[in-house]
């Protein structure tokens, strides 16, 4: 958020291991992807951290610059860590991983940053990234932590909260219903025709959804359809742009 205005750009990308369309393993490609996003803030979904150029965040940081992060631990893959991550132009304040398995599918997670954001108002941004299962009761058990006293529930965090990621419902159920009672839930049809995220070359399910807070004012939303895009992950990127409306 530039000190010219109090635009707010917030990006969502499950970046698939770095592991493309075409069966390639790039994390310099899905930076080359994030860079074009121009975004003040990203979450990340499956991102591989293992030692030197195998730690997918550490190499696509270093090749954006500038951006501070940090990553919340899901799962060994592989002897690597796997999990969320999140880059922030904002210094990062502080930041959470909360547990958020309800089967025996696999563990899944959601990441909580703390972000410092300096414009024309002062603002500590709760940024909450998450990842949900594809199972349809393991959806709802989720949704039931997210909404608890130690996630959306607790009150020193009410205010200043988005929360974004991959919520694997491709249809309106209990995650849509219970976050709407907390939070607004952008909706993408007055900015675009064509809404669907995934899969990343002929997509045809709304997976990756994004919910704020009324502090902030949903200006645009845009998706990611660049021919580098559509091959770099599974994923879309989806963008959107806030204004800030009060301290």
């Amino acid at each position: 958020m530039s000190s010219a205005s109090n635009k707010l750009r917030i990006a969502t990308y499950n970046i698939h291991k770095c592991r493309g369309m075409d069966a390639r393993v790039r994390p310099e490609r899905i930076a080359e992807v994030i860079a074009g996003l121009d975004a003040d803030v990203i979450a990340l979904q499956e991102v591989v951290r293992g030692k030197q150029d195998a730690d997918q965040l550490r190499v696509i940081a270093r090749s954006l610059r500038g951006f501070h992060y940090c990553f919340g631990e899901t799962r060994k893959i592989g002897g690597a860590d796997y999990g969320n991550a999140i880059l922030s132009r904002f210094p990062i304040a502080a930041h959470q991983h909360y547990d958020i398995t309800a089967s025996w599918r696999e563990p899944r997670g959601c990441l909580r940053a703390d972000l410092e954001i300096k414009g024309k108002k002062k603002l500590l941004l709760r940024l909450f990234n998450a990842h949900l299962g594809t199972g349809y009761i393991e959806r709802r058990r989720q949704a039931q932590i997210l909404v608890d006293r130690k996630m959306l529930g607790n009150p020193k965090f009410a205010g200043n909260r988005i929360m974004l990621g991959d919520f694997n419902e491709w249809t309106p159920g209990l995650t849509t219903k219970l976050l709407g009672a907390h939070l607004k839930s952008a909706d993408l049809r007055p900015y675009m025709r064509r809404v669907k995220t995934y899969p990343g070359m002929l997509p045809f399910m709304h997976l990756d959804h994004i919910y704020f807070d009324p502090v902030f004012e949903l200006s645009n939303i845009t998706l990611c359809r660049t021919k580098l895009a559509k091959v770099a992950s599974d994923h879309l990127p989806l963008v959107a742009e806030f204004s800030v409306n009060a301290a």
